[in-house]
């Protein structure tokens, strides 16, 4: 409830939608849904544990791995309540605290992978650059730095976002376009001006996703260089190599963001379908995907598996 002078009024509901045109089929789509949480948990899970408990992978870039696996399962962790309720039990409504709280965590782990993808690119980059000095630059308190430097950026800039939305009046019929809370999605909804909100949403937008993209292809055309400047080709390809996981982790991750974007900025009349699908290929995929990469194109990752849950064999 909140007050307004004498009166108290109704903190207002949303309603969080599935698949629109396949709500008839929502208790099939659970399955997918619950698989693809599973995989993304289990998964990332098993990451961290593997980079914790073999010695050999404590070094700077599965010391980051971990960090992009704990922040993946944050954006799963943070999306699995309202989908499973959506789609397992048909209940739609939401109140808005609780839809804030979890736009807010959202959108703060989603900053937090992107910090951590560029924070994977200059470990690269310094790897291959300096590899002598390479472990006495990234020293582990020095990454720990960064992670907290990370996780501290993504708080601040977010906090104002729920704060900025709870003066708002929603007056209508407060339907959401996804099975979780989203912050361009909510803006669309109040009966009154949000300027201020898309403003501030996009210096947020600026500020983490558009600068760690233009590091990150600042990090590689320097890698570039450094690597065409080697000798041996040799060299070169086995340079290279080290850098294929972490490309792959950014294609999966930036893509469909960039998808998602394109949608919500120009395809006012795209069928809601498309706006539902990006959405969920968004935050979904790249936490599932992410752990299969890294343990099929990184040998150590893969070891490491073997050496924690399968001793004998290791």
């Amino acid at each position: 409830m909140r007050s307004l002078g004498n009166q108290s009024v109704a903190s207002p509901r949303f309603l969080l939608t599935g698949i629109p045109g396949w709500e008839a089929g929502s208790a099939w789509l659970s399955v997918p849904f619950c698989l693809m949480y599973a995989v993304a948990l289990v998964g990332n899970s098993a990451v961290v544990l593997v980079v914790v408990k073999d010695q050999n992978l404590h070094k700077p870039m599965y010391l980051f791995l971990s960090m992009l696996a704990v922040s993946e399962m944050g954006v799963s962790l943070s999306t699995l309540p309202t989908v499973l309720n959506v789609f397992l039990f048909s209940s739609r409504e939401i109140g808005m605290d609780s839809c804030f709280a979890q736009m807010f965590f959202i959108h703060c782990f989603s900053i937090m992978d992107s910090g951590v993808l560029w924070a994977m690119a200059l470990d690269r980059f310094l790897a291959i650059y300096n590899p002598l000095q390479y472990a006495t630059i990234l020293t582990t308190p020095r990454i720990a730095m960064i992670g907290l430097g990370i996780a501290v950026k993504s708080v601040t800039l977010l906090l104002p976002l729920p704060v900025l939305l709870r003066r708002l009046p929603f007056c209508g019929s407060n339907v959401l376009a996804h099975p979780y809370c989203l912050h361009p999605n909510l803006i669309r909804l109040p009966c009154a001006d949000t300027r201020v909100n898309s403003l501030y949403g996009l210096f947020v937008l600026l500020c983490t996703f558009g600068l760690d993209s233009l590091f990150i292809l600042l990090s590689y055309t320097m890698i570039v260089k450094t690597v065409l400047s080697m000798a041996s080709k040799e060299g070169r390809l086995k340079a290279l190599n080290t850098c294929v996981s972490h490309i792959c982790a950014v294609v999966v991750y930036y893509t469909p963001m960039i998808g998602l974007s394109m949608v919500y900025r120009f395809g006012k009349h795209a069928p809601p379908v498309l706006h539902s699908l990006m959405a969920n290929v968004y935050l979904l995929v790249p936490p599932v995907l992410n752990p299969i990469i890294y343990s099929i194109k990184t040998k150590e990752i893969f070891k490491g598996f073997g050496k924690v849950f399968l001793p004998k064999k290791f």
